[in-house]
């Protein structure tokens, strides 16, 4: 195994100069990529555009419509299965954005890579200790892993940004206990993948980042990591591991779940009489299908295609093309009333900070889809995150919360900004339906 804490930029440079051998820019990653459409950018046959991606990775610039494709990519995973040289279009495309931003000064990127990190660390240390107790907060993010006489089966890896919304976490972890899964739990910005060091092309500190995380997975002597987080799943499977695979391998938590759905079973005994439609996000595959796999299973439970098209691999993968995030938004609010749903789902913590905040301007629920699996198991976290998303009042917020700002010993006024940053100024679209009609359907 390449040890990312010294080599990450070798071994992404040498993964990238065996792309720059195997591709002959045939345009088949480019073709089947809905992204040119949505930015506006002709395809054609998408010779030229990967023409120019080749030129991005030998140094850093190439044509514009190469730099808007890579620098719009949002994951959609279209591409994953296409290239007949074996190449890994969406790792490509990543390794174009890397070169663009090496172009920038080594200091400015670390300061870019700093300043994000501690931003996200900041957000998840007050928003989740809003929510949880103290014992909570040990058995979702543990401050230490003491030895073990035998290795768990499982590590769930929560990734950081989770945190924030921790009845999703936790259960997990419940519906792990029920399958009579050991596990040891990581996350947080201690245990981080390195993706905000990596994105401004701060290689160094990203490898030490993702390398240290990595290190204690296997450390464990775990065989299997359950990541919640699709970003991370991708920067540790797709970006940062090479072909030489440590020894663990690393999958999503509902991919999982799905391969046990026989062992679930029993245990879903609650009717859900509940119509849902789902938020969905193809990019990280096998996760939509398991969902529904999941989901399908639940007495009670009827589930809608509300006809919405899959783009991207989780709602803030769509930032960086900002209006189709909230053209995509608005279209799937607008589409789950017209199916008349009860419930909408997400599938990941990002979209549900974003869709549970609108929950009162539609005649639906919205709901994590682990939600409703607990449901139809007896299981109850209660979604504090929404419940203080929909208060829309820092001081309101900040007053409910005075119990736990004491026990976790926080500045009032600190958690207030904390509040109006994370919570509440984490949203896409105005809360007030009437400020945003949903648009026309995307072609």
């Amino acid at each position: 195994m390449t040890d990312l804490t010294t080599d990450l930029a070798g071994s992404l440079d040498e993964r990238t100069a065996a792309i720059i051998d195997a591709c002959t820019a045939c345009g088949a990653c480019v073709t089947v990529c809905p992204t040119p459409a949505i930015i506006g950018v002709a395809a054609g046959d998408g010779t030229a555009i990967a023409g120019g991606v080749l030129d991005m990775l030998r140094d850093g610039a190439g044509s514009a419509a190469a730099e808007q494709w890579a620098s719009a990519c949002c994951g959609s995973g279209h591409c994953l299965s296409v290239c007949e040289h074996g190449i890994n279009p969406r790792f490509m495309l990543t390794m174009a954005r890397r070169a663009m931003s090496r172009l920038e000064p080594e200091a400015d990127r670390k300061g870019t890579g700093k300043t994000a990190f501690q931003a996200m660390s900041r957000g998840v240390k007050v928003i989740s200790r809003l929510q949880l107790s103290p014992d909570l907060m040990e058995r979702l993010s543990p401050s230490s892993h003491p030895g073990r006489e035998t290795p768990p089966d499982v590590i769930f890896y929560t990734g950081c940004n989770m945190l924030k919304t921790p009845h999703i976490g936790l259960i997990c972890l419940d519906i792990l206990d029920r399958l009579d899964v050991s596990f040891e739990v990581y996350g947080g910005p201690s245990n981080c993948c390195g993706i905000l060091q990596l994105r401004p092309g701060d290689d160094a500190n990203a490898g030490r980042q993702a390398g240290t995380t990595l290190q204690r997975f296997v450390d464990t002597g775990a065989a299997e990591v359950l990541s919640w987080c699709p970003t991370c799943n991708m920067q540790f499977g797709e970006t940062l591991i090479p072909e030489t695979k440590p020894a663990i391998d690393i999958g999503m938590f509902p991919v999982y779940l799905a391969s046990r759905l026989d062992d679930l079973k029993p245990h879903m005994t609650h009717p859900v009489n509940k119509t849902v439609a789902l938020h969905e996000y193809p990019g990280s595959p096998g996760v939509m299908d398991s969902v529904k796999a999941l989901l399908t299973a639940i007495p009670g439970l009827t589930l809608v295609d509300i006809g919405q098209p899959g783009v991207g691999y989780q709602i803030s993968a769509l930032s960086v093309i900002p209006d189709f995030q909230k053209q995509h938004i608005a279209n799937t609010l607008k589409a789950a009333e017209d199916a008349g749903v009860t419930t909408l789902a997400g599938i990941f913590h990002a979209e549900h900070r974003e869709l549970s905040g609108h929950q009162d301007q539609w005649p639906f629920d919205v709901v994590n889809y682990m939600e409703l699996l607990a449901e139809s198991m007896g299981l109850d976290r209660p979604d504090m995150f929404k419940r203080l998303k929909l208060m829309q009042d820092a001081d309101a917020i900040v007053a409910d919360c005075q119990a736990m700002i004491e026990t976790h010993a926080m500045d009032a006024e600190e958690v207030r900004d904390a509040v109006v940053t994370y919570l509440l100024g984490d949203q896409i679209l105005p809360l007030d339906r009437a400020k945003h009609p949903a648009p026309a359907a995307a072609s």
